[in-house]
């Protein structure tokens, strides 16, 4: 293909043209996250090492005491217990119910999609009428919950209001909310499987529990990863739904649903200190990057028929 006129006086190629052009539009995006997330990434570490207040007033460097009085704060030792706790709860389940739930939309022929609708709707709604809901759901002198209860002889539960059972509650409109999301990613996963090997063991007369563990969970692999690392960074992170779900005493009660995420706002916000709080989301940092390593390790296996 000969170069037009322009193009030699140019001295760009074709290819040339399009690798820049390729460049420009992707240097946007780039900035973008360098911006919002590799700069306050580094600000945040640079303040853990400070006795930071205000911007507007002397904010002395300290070193690692930030980091020496995390150790003998009781309360972030409680929240990151309760942190670790929402995600004992909610990744299995969310990874339980969200394939299964997938699993029985797969099957269905008609209304497909309303049905996936109904059960992608929780996930788009805002978290703040979510949890408003929930407490109406699950409140003790009038809310729907409790009335079923106590229809079986059930005496009528706090939820919410107890250290005991609060935070499982929590939990359960957090696996709620998000299991839409996971529904999504398993159904694309099992689309992507092969009818062929469904075929083949039909023939060969293979039981259904012998087809999902042979065939259908070795080729969801990927999927499953991704859905793990995901569920478990998001409850790791998890702020929004505690925070909604009881306003007047947010972490409570008795900071029995206290995260991590939620203590450094309250370091950062209610008792400015800055510094401290930087030093707590570097730590949140590096649990959640050790968390996903050591997920992608253990977990990945690759897989081929």
């Amino acid at each position: 293909m000969t170069q037009s006129p322009r193009a030699k006086r140019s001295g760009l190629t074709l290819a040339g043209r399009q690798a820049v052009w390729a460049y420009v539009f992707l240097i946007t995006p780039l900035l973008f996250f360098l911006l919002v997330r590799i700069y306050p990434a580094f600000e945040s570490l640079r303040l853990s090492f400070l006795d930071y207040r205000s911007p507007l007033t002397v904010n002395p460097f300290i070193g690692l005491e930030n980091f020496q009085e995390m150790t003998q704060d009781a309360t972030l030792h409680r929240a990151l217990l309760n942190t670790l706790l929402y995600a004992v709860i909610g990744v299995p389940a969310q990874l339980v119910l969200g394939l299964g739930v997938a699993m029985l939309l797969q099957g269905i022929n008609k209304y497909k999609g309303i049905y996936r609708a109904i059960y992608f709707a929780p996930y788009i709604t805002p978290i703040v009428a979510s949890a408003w809901v929930w407490q109406w759901l699950l409140n003790k002198n009038f809310g729907p919950v409790n009335a079923l209860l106590e229809q079986f002889g059930i005496p009528a539960q706090p939820f919410l209001g107890s250290p005991d059972q609060a935070l499982v509650s929590a939990a359960a409109l957090v696996i709620w909310q998000q299991l839409g999301f996971q529904i999504v990613l398993f159904l694309a996963g099992l689309e992507g499987i092969p009818r062929v090997y469904y075929e083949a063991a039909s023939l060969d007369g293979v039981t259904t529990w012998t087809r999902f563990r042979y065939i259908t969970l070795p080729l969801l692999n990927a999927t499953v990863v991704f859905s793990v690392v995901i569920a478990t960074n998001g409850f790791l992170q998890l702020f929004a739904q505690v925070a909604n779900l009881n306003p007047t005493d947010q972490g409570g009660p008795l900071d029995s649903t206290l995260t991590v995420a939620l203590y450094i706002y309250r370091m950062a916000f209610q008792s400015s200190k800055m510094g401290y709080a930087a030093a707590i989301t570097v730590l949140l940092f590096a649990i959640i990057l050790l968390f996903t390593v050591f997920q992608l390790r253990v977990l990945r296996r690759r897989v081929e028929y």
